[in-house]
């Protein structure tokens, strides 16, 4: 398979040598609801030790204006009844205002939130990472017209994948049990059919997917396990390694994950 490759240590290729000295660029993190707005702090916090980044900020339903400090990186958007992110204008904004957004999820459960993550991410034209439950929101509210957006970056599990691939009626099916050659085949004629960028764990395997090139790097090598790789962590790596490697999606990515 000419579209596989295992990667089994860092490239030689030190693309940290794009990071700048000085602080630049601006991401998003998108997510919290009532019940949990945790990780996205967390993650926050982590980018901003990790990256020389300009600006991070938090953008999270009004609901929790209350319960967090004023400071300037919060930005409240308009909230559902169940208090999670709603629809609005003000969404759309934020997402148009920074370099990078990462949707990083505990959004909860429910049609109206799906429909304005959709909605923001499908208009806007700043890269976008999707991943923990707002992947499960995005697959239920018309995804075909979002996997459009050459923009996004899917950071899903194989069963959200699954649901995807259900979702647009792919004539492929995704399985946990299946081998890296069949699950790297489905991710190099997905990524080949829309432009939409994968990350997902298979058997052992990170496996990073673009434009049909598909590469496997053992979770071993990379310093997370089955859990960890989905606690907002590398999936916020992965946004700041792109941010300072654009067009490199898959040598920014490896770079992450070794980093």
């Amino acid at each position: 398979m000419e579209y596989l490759e295992k990667i089994e240590k860092a490239p030689d290729e030190d693309l940290t040598w794009n990071i700048p000295e000085q602080k630049q660029g601006s991401v998003n993190i998108i997510g919290g609801s009532l019940q949990n707005f945790r990780t996205e702090i967390k993650t926050a916090e982590s980018l901003n030790e990790k990256y020389p980044l300009e600006n991070v900020r938090l953008i999270l339903p009004e609901v929790l204006k209350n319960k967090l400090p004023p400071l300037p990186n919060f930005v409240f958007v308009p909230a559902t009844d169940s208090g999670s992110i709603a629809d609005s204008q003000m969404l759309q904004d934020s997402f148009n205002a920074a370099d990078f957004n990462l949707v990083l999820g505990d959004l909860s459960r429910n049609n109206i939130t799906g429909k304005a993550i959709t909605s923001a991410c499908e208009k806007t034209e700043k890269m976008t990472l999707i991943t923990r439950d707002a992947v499960d929101l995005l697959a239920d509210n018309n995804i075909e017209r979002l996997l459009m957006n050459e923009n996004l970056i899917l950071f899903a599990t194989v069963p959200q994948l699954q649901k995807i691939l259900k979702a647009v009626y792919y004539p492929k099916m995704l399985l946990m049990s299946e081998p890296l050659m069949q699950v790297a085949e489905v991710l190099h004629k997905f990524t080949l059919s829309y432009p939409v960028a994968i990350v997902t764990l298979n058997n052992g395997q990170i496996l990073i997917a673009e434009n049909g090139v598909v590469k496997a790097i053992g979770i071993e090598k990379s310093g997370y396990s089955t859990i960890t790789i989905w606690n907002g962590e590398l999936a916020a790596k992965t946004v700041g390694m792109n941010l300072y490697n654009p067009n490199n999606f898959i040598g920014a990515t490896v770079t992450a994950i070794f980093q």
